[in-house]
């Protein structure tokens, strides 16, 4: 049916009407029936019992490895890659000082770049060690899923809702890139679990929790709405009815005391992240009212132009079971009167209500989705059941992931500077000379592209960035390429160099007109190869020529 429905799927980057165009339908097919046997085995071997920590973090980390050749599909990647390089190269304090000043900051928040300059800093400028971080995250937030589900109802619950979040097809395609979405989502189920924690037990678990919450405010400001989340998983625990009988008034009492000391643990954590929250927001005070106001001149209003349907976000990119279970799941909460089941639906409740139509500003609430459709399909009585539904929603998601999305992202255009970049490791010498060539009309500007060609190469980049304004610069200001008309290349790539190794070309159309000035650098190199994949979808484009 989705599939014979696809043209309605209008997702920005794996709309069906998209991957599916050049994929067999049929080999799909095939491959789903051993995927249901394989679910059916699943449902019927006691193995995710006795170790379901450890079986869904190791099925989340091996399912996510096939998706490590996908190239950085979002442009959005050279900021961060840029941000985490001034780290690696200037270290912490010149980070901490110039953010915002001589580090651009955009609409960006410094949490999840810092994390990945650390990784450089310490290992090395490799993009595989950033791949590894962010499955590692990824794999976390399953196994924190099944935690709360744990924690909340029972490790059947926890065990399903940690299989429905492999049930999202959309996660695979951005679990390898340099973006900030996956690292949020598993900030925001630390922070929740976390913070359920240090209600129910104080101690040292308070600060902590307060300190995570500091960090997941930091990590992008679409986790400010979830972070709501902690107000209302306060309120459940003060809420919560005490199950004692009306005659056990001592029982009663305490129950009542530990209801106030619940909430006000609750508080305490709240308190302490806010002096934090408000240290780093007095500091970079400037930094921050001016991201609010472009957020709400320029992205507040884009997002009516740029969303994407609910019909499409939840029912093709995420699998139809997990989304019809979580609407079912409301039944089933009325009727036992369940106040936990508002901790896992309230964030779904403010994406409708607030209209939020853009499936990357939602990714970190999907933990949330995946228990609410847990505690829908546990009406079904049958244990066997429920993990047969669970495991075969997550085995087809990943099929159509891997066999669908992976080779339709493999041609995106943004593949040829991973491509390009193979073959300028493979050329002597340590540096190379980069060029790029903007188009008569062009959508953005392609020099935003050099970082990511940076990020998959081991040579030393040279790179004089020319900022050029397109005949209708106008647009720019509603562009939702924006960014890369205002961004600048750091100046560490600014340094002319005497004989590079080969010279790189970046265009944004397929045989470009070469200037006179660039002719004559060409003449210098005996051979060129180009690469020129692309789906013909997409507007943003990078075309690339190696002379060497």
């Amino acid at each position: 049916m989705l599939y014979s429905f696809r043209h309605v799927d209008d997702n920005r980057l794996t709309s069906w009407a998209d991957v599916f165009e050049r994929a067999d339908l049929f080999r799909v097919l095939i491959l789903l029936f051993p995927g249901m046997l394989l679910a059916l085995f699943i449902s019927r071997t006691q193995l995710t019992e006795r170790h379901p920590a450890a079986v869904l973090f190791l099925c989340s980390f091996l399912a996510a490895v096939p998706f490590w050749r996908e190239p950085e599909v979002i442009v959005d990647a050279s900021r961060y890659f840029t941000y985490a390089k001034y780290i690696e190269l200037y270290g912490v304090g010149h980070f901490a000082r110039e953010w915002g000043r001589s580090i651009s900051a955009w609409t960006d928040m410094p949490v999840v770049p810092f994390l990945y300059g650390l990784i450089f800093r310490l290992f090395g400028e490799v993009r595989l060690y950033i791949q590894i971080f962010t499955t590692l995250l990824f794999s976390g937030a399953v196994v924190l899923t099944y935690a709360i589900g744990k924690k909340l109802w029972d490790e059947n619950t926890g065990l399903a809702a940690g299989m429905l979040l492999l049930g999202i097809p959309y996660l695979y395609s951005q679990v390898p890139l340099m973006l900030v979405d996956v690292p949020s989502m598993f900030l925001l189920t630390l922070t929740i679990f976390v913070f359920m924690k240090a209600i129910e037990s104080g101690g040292m678990m308070v600060p902590v929790s307060g300190v995570l919450i500091f960090l997941t405010f930091f990590a992008k400001y679409s986790t400010w709405l979830m972070l709501s989340v902690l107000a209302v998983i306060s309120l459940v625990y003060a809420c919560a009815p005490s199950g004692n009988s009306d005659g056990d008034a001592p029982a009663k009492r305490k129950s009542g005391e530990m209801r106030r000391l619940f909430f006000l643990r609750g508080m305490l954590a709240g308190i302490f992240s806010v002096l934090l929250i408000g240290i780093l927001f007095f500091w970079k005070r400037e930094v921050f009212t001016g991201q609010m106001a472009l957020l709400l001149d320029y992205q507040g209003p884009g997002l009516r132009r740029w969303g994407e349907s609910f019909v499409s976000t939840f029912f093709f990119q995420v699998h139809p079971l997990v989304t019809l279970a979580a609407l079912f799941s409301g039944y089933r909460a009325l009727r036992k009167r369940d106040l936990g089941y508002f901790i896992s639906v309230c964030l779904l409740i403010f994406v409708v209500f607030l209209q939020i139509r853009r499936i990357r500003y939602i990714v970190m609430g999907f933990p949330m989705l995946s228990l609410a459709a847990s505690y829908g399909l546990q009406q079904i009585q049958k244990r066997d059941v429920v993990k047969f539904l669970a495991a075969g929603a997550a085995i087809s998601s990943f099929i159509v992931a891997v066999a669908v999305y992976l080779p339709f992202l493999d041609r995106i255009s943004m593949v040829n500077l991973s491509h390009a970049a193979a073959l300028l490791d493979k050329v002597e010498g340590n540096s190379v000379d980069v060029v790029t060539l903007t188009p008569p009309h062009p959508v953005a500007n392609i020099a935003a592209s050099v970082p990511i060609l940076d990020l998959f190469t081991g040579k030393q980049i040279s790179y004089s960035y020319d900022r050029i304004i397109p005949a209708d610069a106008e647009d720019i200001v509603t562009s939702p390429l924006r960014f890369t008309w205002e961004y600048r290349n750091p100046p560490y790539y600014a340094g002319a160099l005497r004989k590079p190794s080969a010279l790189a070309v970046i265009a944004g159309e397929e045989n470009p007109a070469i200037p006179p000035e660039i002719a004559a650098k060409i003449k210098k190199f005996k051979r060129a190869k180009s690469f020129n994949a692309s789906t013909g979808v997409f507007s943003y484009k990078t075309f690339m020529t190696v002379y060497y």
